[in-house]
């Protein structure tokens, strides 16, 4: 849907830029960017657990030899990457590289499509949820006025999901450094480094603390960043109407790339940081 008729284009830019959110302040939720990313969740476990269960040693089928070929990918990488003896660092790096890929895949949904179905449902059940006058709206503008239609499709353009993601690698890395240095080697690490001298132990802390912080906050930022980016270019093509999907799938096209790439850099730069934590100093 362009803007046309009752919508600006302002309006239909801050349309796809929102989310249905419960609550407010610091306990807002936002339910579409959650909802669709639990549901990715859930589509990645099951769908290799099945993988897992039928696998055989035979021919192997289509998606099996795709899971197989992700799975040794990102065997290999943590190999050359983490060179500490672990059994949880494996699973844990498949894990972010499939979820955050498939968020990601998301995008190249055409925006329209799912917030309209969303919208289209609403109107159904509840067409009294559209709390202003829509007397003169078009069907299709009517579907968007619901609030179910403000749906973000993609959970890494949300910076909440990002960061969300961001405080799970911090408390990842905080957990193996003390898992491999105990407590006390961990707080040893913080105020002996770099400068190993009781009376910097003060500098030594607000430099290593901040270092600590700055790593995850850079991941989620960085993946926010870019996905968001593209998300906007998404939201212009789309004002040109009909004639939108020949660029849309241009730039689809040339935003796999991005897609995959942003996967790889968070999965991999999680695996150095938690490698980092993990090795004396």
């Amino acid at each position: 849907m362009a803007a046309e008729g009752n919508t600006s284009i302002q309006g239909y830019i801050n349309h796809h830029l929102s989310d249905m959110t419960i609550g407010e302040g610091f306990m807002a939720v936002n339910v579409g960017a959650l909802s669709v990313a639990i549901i990715l969740g859930f589509v990645f476990v099951l769908s290799f657990m099945v993988v897992g269960r039928k696998a055989t040693t035979g021919v192997p089928g289509k998606f099996q030899c795709f899971v197989e070929m992700i799975i040794e990918f990102i065997a290999t990488s943590v190999k050359e990457t983490f060179h500490v003896k672990n059994k949880l660092i494996a699973p844990i790096a498949l894990t972010i590289f499939m979820w955050i890929f498939l968020m990601n895949l998301m995008k190249l949904v055409p925006v329209d499509w799912l917030p309209a179905v969303f919208g289209a449902v609403g109107l159904l059940i509840n067409p009294e949820a559209i709390k202003y006058n829509v007397e003169g709206y078009s069907l299709l503008e009517k579907i968007m006025a619901h609030p179910w239609s403000y749906m973000t499709i993609a959970p890494t353009t949300d910076i909440n999901i990002t960061m969300g993601l961001a405080l799970g690698v911090f408390f990842l890395i905080v957990g193996y450094s003390i898992a491999f240095k105990g407590i006390g080697g961990f707080i040893k690490e913080l105020s002996f480094t770099p400068f190993n001298h009781w009376a910097l132990i003060p500098f030594n802390l607000v430099l290593e603390l901040v270092t600590l912080i700055s790593k995850p906050v850079s991941l989620g930022l960085r993946l926010f960043g870019n996905l968001y980016a593209g998300e906007v270019i998404f939201i212009l093509i789309a004002l040109v109407g009909l004639y939108q999907l020949p660029l849309h799938f241009a730039w689809a096209v040339f935003h796999i790339l991005v897609i995959v790439l942003q996967a790889f850099l968070f999965m991999m730069l999680t695996i150095v940081y938690l490698s980092m934590a993990a090795e004396d100093h």
